[in-house]
């Protein structure tokens, strides 16, 4: 017997319809579950965990300055990370954001999927490696595109989410999508091969 998963999108709008109302106890909860996905998306945009921080705080400052105003018909989950989003674009305008702390040491596991069986200790340091170099790697990406990726292959939006997110055609998101991929993958092969060549000369 399959068990229903719960309903997500009805959870965010009673949580939203609460807390509109005043409920501290919904607030509490928006609050708990926002901040943290703020401060992922953050993390993956910025690379470093004292921005990713500052920036996630900001967003929520924002997100409950702004809460009154927003329609419980519209899902909750795109408009927060619009919200992260734009406020790391204004950053940017504004300053250069630090990429400079050690990135083995900001959890780059959370960029990549979950393994299956568990991995034998050579697998788990070829895997840590190979996420490593992505999680550089995707630091280097043009920003339209760095965003991108993070929505669809991290937060796993829909099409039509990133593109009301990013205010961009659907078409848009897909081509930008394509070579963000293309231009990931490239870049982690380059900085893999020298290796693979080194270990079979």
């Amino acid at each position: 017997m399959t068990i229903p998963l719960p309903d997500t999108e009805a959870l965010h709008r009673s949580w939203v319809e609460r807390a509109q109302a005043g409920d501290r106890a919904a607030q509490e909860d928006l609050a708990r579950h926002c901040q943290r996905l703020a401060y992922l998306v953050a993390l993956q945009l910025t690379g470093n965990r004292d921005d990713a921080l500052d920036l996630a705080q900001d967003a929520m400052v924002r997100f409950f300055g702004s809460l009154q105003r927003f329609d419980r018909s519209r899902p909750l989950r795109p408009w927060l990370l619009r919200i992260v989003r734009n406020l790391y674009r204004d950053r940017l305008r504004r300053r250069r954001i630090r990429r400079t702390e050690a990135l083995e040491n900001v959890a780059p596991a959370a960029l990549t999927e979950a393994a299956g069986p568990e991995p034998s200790p050579e697998a788990r340091s070829e895997r840590r490696e190979l996420q490593r170099l992505v999680w550089e790697e995707l630091q280097k990406l043009p920003l339209k595109h760095r965003e991108v990726l993070v929505l669809r292959d991290y937060q796993d939006l829909e099409y039509a989410e990133i593109a009301r997110v990013l205010r961009i055609p659907r078409g848009t998101v897909m081509s930008r999508l394509h070579r963000a991929r293309r231009r990931l993958a490239e870049a982690v092969h380059r900085r893999m091969a020298p290796r693979g060549e080194k270990n079979h000369g």
